[in-house]
């Protein structure tokens, strides 16, 4: 309803995005293919090497280490001050 079209579907994970602005995406997750946690929310950066390292020294809790995924992303799992989960990424 909201003019959303299915872009991507692994099955485990679908992506919405705008027809019009095809950068404005939503995702939904039942699982996580590769790591130990499904995340509570994603979030796209322009650089997520940048992200990481800001993260990691900052004391984060990293809880999935950064790695390129076969689906074409870089990403890395960190734990918010509240226990939520997110999913930072960047398309390769």
């Amino acid at each position: 309803m909201l003019g959303f079209e299915e872009v991507m579907n692994h099955g485990w994970i679908m992506t919405l995005a705008s027809p019009s602005a095809p950068a404005a995406q939503v995702s939904v997750m039942t699982s996580d293919k590769t790591a130990p946690v499904t995340p509570d929310m994603s979030v796209e950066v322009d650089d997520v090497d940048a992200a990481y390292a800001v993260m990691r020294d900052s004391g984060a809790e990293i809880v999935h280490p950064l790695q390129d995924e076969e689906w074409g992303v870089r990403r890395f799992f960190v734990r918010d001050p509240s226990g939520r989960v997110v999913n930072v990424l960047g398309h390769r």
